[in-house]
Formats: structure tokens, sequence, C-alpha cells
């Protein structure tokens, strides 16, 4: 089983706002078959982010589905978990947590190769060329968005 992604873009957390979004997220916030619902990462420019995140999870097959003027939420299928980008809701600057990553599963190695090769296009900093880790089967790249949140983007390929 692959995990899909999802991306919110969170400023602002107006009732109607708020209302909106658990009404769109719904079978994503009662649970189910996925023990994650989403992640949700900083942002310190909202048009970077998204133009970012357009083309990057692109590559996984997603797309937005949900957007506001400090929101945007990509989703590779409905009722898929999710990763978020917010600008702070406290008006603070967005800071990158110590120990905080988030994986993107690919089906293939092929295909952690060229998110991981978009992710350098787009700007993304190398933190970990593509490559197996260990001898599990596990094939990652490493990364760092615009804003400095680490991301991988990984597969189980056969172990050895």
């Amino acid at each position: 089983m692959t995990t899909q992604v999802i991306v919110f873009v969170i400023g602002s957390c107006e009732t109607n706002k708020l209302l909106l979004l658990i009404l769109a997220l719904g079978p994503r916030l009662r649970g189910g078959e996925h023990m994650i619902g989403y992640v949700t990462l900083g942002t310190n420019d909202i048009e970077k982010g998204a133009a970012f995140y357009d083309a990057l999870l692109a590559e996984l097959g997603a797309s937005r589905f949900m957007e506001m003027e400090t929101f945007i939420a990509w989703s590779s299928s409905p009722g898929s978990p999710g990763v978020s980008i917010t600008k702070p809701f406290d008006g603070n600057p967005a800071t990158v947590g110590n120990g905080v990553m988030v994986g993107l599963a690919a089906d293939s190695p092929e295909k952690v190769d060229s998110v991981y090769a978009k992710a350098m296009e787009l700007g993304a900093q190398d933190e970990g060329a593509p490559g197996p880790r260990g001898d599990s089967g596990f094939y990652a790249g490493y990364f760092r968005d615009l804003d400095g949140n680490k991301l991988n983007v990984f597969c189980m390929t056969q172990s050895g």
C-alpha cells in the first residue's frame, strides 16, 4: 500500500473558513485505513510555496483541491492522507522543526529519482541523493523545500 499526499496552506482560523475545511476534510478527519490524515509545514511565502508544491506534487499525481487566500490544498485522490503548508496563524515567521520530516511515497525507484530531480530543479536544497538506505529495501532521496522544511521521497523495493 502506498500513501498519497495532500498539501494545505492555512493562514486564518475564522469560523467560516474552519468549518469549510472540516466539511471538505470529513473522511480524512474521521480516520479509517490511514493513520495520518495530513501533515502541516510552515511557509513564509504562500505564492512561492504554492508554485513549488504545484510542480513537485504533480510528479506524484496530485493537484489542488481547495484554495482560500492563505490556504491551498493538493490531493492525489479523495480521502488520501495529506501534507500541508501554512503561514503561521500567530503571525510569527514560519520556522523549521528540528527532527521533523515529511515522507512522500512513490511507487518505484524511478519515480523517487524523478521527484527528487524535480525538487532540485525547483530550487530545493539537497539533503541526500536518491539511493538505497540499509538492506531493508528502503529507497529514498532527501531535500529541503524553499522554506527549509525537510522532506524525502521514498519507495520500498524488494530487499536483497
